[in-house]
């Protein structure tokens, strides 16, 4: 790949001495003719500049490959702002979980800057300056797109935004960001926050508000709404009363947004440890049914009158393991909300003749497929869930060697878990899941033991000695042949 591109660089190249350096090659044949910014913003149109001071955001609780990053544009001589969560997470005392930098450079001129620097997207382009596991994800001032039918194509009927690499300058790029409390910007030239849209108040005060119209901002990009139920559980802010009136009206915009993007803003909401109170929020606003239509379903019918508590059970397991810092699977997590419509639409189908086995596999294909339409699920998290249900029915065999073999399995511990949760929800005994505890203790002899079958009792009634006649010999006599 290295030497096509030098080969095109020096073909197009009209210098009569040759690239040898295939780096500089790529470099050079990435670049595009684009508008010019100016490098350095000294005036910030109607701006707030809270001063080091007045704030307590430290270079001390930043990443450090994070300083790299903007100091070198700094050096370079363009502008370079921290904005977004990192700065919302620092004022709050919080550890960011990571540091998005904003700049006038354009992803072009950042691939020149930084050799590890990898530009991705389409419909946002952004570059990732990469060191080792840890990512820097670097993105230029964007402003809103007029009403000229070029960039009017860039949104779909919906008002949705489809492309969004109209580069501008700051004071273009706030009006372009969801809540005020996303939109400070800290200035590593004289480490100022730059506020244009009152985020330092809204902070303060523990709101969520949107930039400008909430229900334009929503039609623009309807995962906004469920981001402001994640910022609102998380940070334990209250949503601004425009935000809130402006949810359920578009809730149904979801169902447009591509289920790719979908799968990862969902594993935030429910696996950050906030999942219980996520998913009441959901539900209230209506977003919930848009997100996973057949368990809103499902939860809408009772057991004898109980509601069904599988899916409060998981999110609470979810939550406990997350603040004791142990690993959750989004595959678990899935699993455990789409079982109870899977066993509902297994019910139906045996109802309906069809052999249980057979109802047990094209109940979890319907299921999952229905929700792969909205949050995509990679292969190996749909062939995990699988493996998860098909288990459950194995822990009823406990008699000979299935037991010792189902032990072994590679996904025994997450369906045994799973097993735990059913029997917390009622969906399984608690006999059955004691037993599987206590089998994975004891030793083989025990083990042996376990797995016997049960010998029925023998009678205490004692049986009744058979008794035989012995013939004479007068009748054994008569009956020799002469």
């Amino acid at each position: 790949m290295n030497a096509i591109l030098t080969f095109l660089k020096n073909f197009e190249d009209s210098e009569p001495k040759p690239i040898r350096s295939a780096k500089i090659a790529r470099q050079r044949f990435s670049e595009k003719p684009s508008e010019t910014l100016p490098n350095i913003t000294e005036n910030y149109n109607g701006a707030t500049l809270i001063p080091r001071s007045e704030h307590s955001v430290s270079r001390q609780q930043i990443s450090e490959n994070a300083l790299k990053v903007v100091y070198k544009l700094k050096k370079e001589g363009f502008d370079a702002f921290l904005v977004g969560g990192c700065v919302r997470d620092l004022l709050l005392g919080r550890e960011p979980k990571d540091f998005d930098v904003v700049t006038n450079a354009l992803p072009e001129q950042l691939s020149r800057l930084f050799s590890n620097c990898r530009v991705i997207g389409k419909r946002f382009r952004l570059a990732h300056i990469v060191y080792g596991r840890d990512i820097i994800e670097v993105a230029t001032f964007r402003k809103s797109s007029g009403e000229s039918p070029t960039e009017a194509e860039h949104h779909s009927k919906e008002g949705r935004i489809l492309k969004d690499n109209l580069y501008g300058t700051i004071d273009d790029d706030v009006w372009r960001r969801d809540f005020t409390i996303n939109a400070l910007y800290y200035n590593i030239r004289d480490f100022s926050i730059v506020d244009y849209v009152g985020g330092m108040a809204d902070h303060k005060a523990g709101l969520i508000r949107l930039i400008g119209d909430a229900g334009e901002r929503f039609r623009e990009d309807p995962v906004r709404m469920i981001r402001a139920i994640r910022f609102a559980v998380k940070l334990g802010f209250k949503l601004h009363d425009d935000c809130e009136k402006a949810i359920s009206p578009n809730a149904h915009l979801l169902a447009s947004v591509p289920a790719a993007r979908l799968h990862d803003e969902v594993v935030k909401l429910f696996l950050t440890g906030y999942g219980v109170q996520t998913f009441e929020m959901l539900r209230h606003y209506g977003l919930f049914e848009i997100l996973f239509p057949a368990v809103e379903k499902n939860l809408s019918l009772e057991d004898s009158h109980f509601p069904k508590m599988m899916v409060i059970h998981a999110l609470k397991n979810s939550d406990i393991r997350f603040a004791e810092n142990k690993p959750v699977a989004p595959y678990f997590l899935f699993a455990a909300l789409l079982y109870e419509p899977m066993l509902q639409r297994v019910r139906e189908k045996v109802a309906k003749g069809m052999a249980e086995s057979d109802a047990n596999f094209s109940a979890a294909s319907e299921i999952l497929t229905q929700q792969i339409r909205r949050i995509s699920l990679p292969r190996h998290l749909s062939l995990a869930i699988r493996e998860i249900w098909n288990q459950q029915a194995k822990f009823e065999f406990r008699v000979g060697a299935k037991a010792s073999k189902l032990l072994v399995h590679p996904r025994f511990r997450a369906a045994y878990d799973f097993l735990l949760l059913r029997a917390q929800a009622g969906s399984a005994s608690q006999e059955l899941a004691d037993w599987w505890t206590t089998y994975q203790k004891v030793n083989e002899t025990e083990r042996r033991k376990m797995t016997q079958p049960q010998q029925t009792p023998k009678s205490t009634k004692s049986k009744k000695k058979r008794t035989y006649r012995r013939k004479s010999k007068t009748a054994i006599s008569a009956n020799i042949e002469p």
